[in-house]
């Protein structure tokens, strides 16, 4: 990748704003898998997939551009988003650069057959050490939070998640998730119904936020079926800060 900044503008009048040289190369090292249908990118903590009311530039816009210049694109870059990662939360997110694979990978989100797995740095040890959180979820839009429930109710989604203590760290725990249905902050909801809030996470108890607003759980491992050539694909990212997770 050359140090020279993207600046696109394409003959159908889409054009995507100027890159620096650095926002270039920090794209380049966080790109995590690539090829003509998929992109995995390590999403830093802070960062917003798609738009909101923030108005904030979504990495999906800011990958456009990326892609047109580096590509040489004509016409619009077309990227899709199969799945979502919260904006406090860091880790792998898949990209759909066809809309064939935004399709199928969408629908292997939406039916759990695509293999999530997490790190989280929690403020308690889980009791047990590993097992199983089947509970039902309900969401509150105007508090965007989500209550967990040990028995159904009207309105409530089963949630469900497995987990395992990797290790102490100095002053939290680190915890293995596998994420087995995909409700609204369940990962962050069902720690904290056992008493193991999230570090940073004030909305669902933790003691302090952390100085850059985000919360410490990382979408360290994802698996899929390639939406084209049917075979598996595993990607694995590294965490934003691996002292963190691992010293703390």
């Amino acid at each position: 990748m050359t140090k020279s900044s993207i600046s696109t503008a394409d003959t159908t009048g889409q054009s995507y704003r100027t890159l620096s040289p650095e926002e270039t190369e920090d794209i380049v090292s966080r790109i995590l898998y690539e090829d003509n249908h998929v992109l995995v990118l390590n999403k830093r903590p802070g960062e917003i997939v798609q738009g909101d009311k923030t108005g904030d530039e979504p990495l999906v816009e800011k990958l456009k551009a990326f892609i047109a210049l580096r590509d040489g694109k004509p016409g619009q870059v077309f990227l899709g988003v199969p799945h979502r990662l919260d904006r406090p939360v860091s880790g792998a997110v898949i990209l759909a650069k066809t809309s064939k694979a935004l399709t199928r990978l969408s629908a292997a989100f939406r039916e759990g057959n695509a293999g999530k797995i997490y790190w989280a740095l929690v403020e308690n040890a889980p009791v047990p050490p590993e097992g199983e959180i089947h509970t039902w979820l309900t969401r509150n839009e105007k508090q965007n939070k989500s209550y967990s429930h040990p028995l159904p109710k009207p309105g409530a989604k089963e949630a469900l998640l497995r987990y395992r203590l990797l290790r102490p760290t100095k002053n939290y725990f680190l915890v293995e998730v596998e994420l087995l249905t995909g409700r609204h902050h369940q990962i962050r909801c069902q720690l904290a119904s056992i008493g193991c809030p999230i570090k940073g996470d004030l909305k669902y108890g933790a003691r302090r936020s952390n100085p850059d607003g985000s919360i410490s759980l990382h979408a360290r491992q994802v698996t899929f079926l390639h939406p084209t050539r049917k075979e598996p694909v595993t990607v694995t990212a590294p965490t934003p800060m691996e002292e963190m997770y691992l010293q703390l």
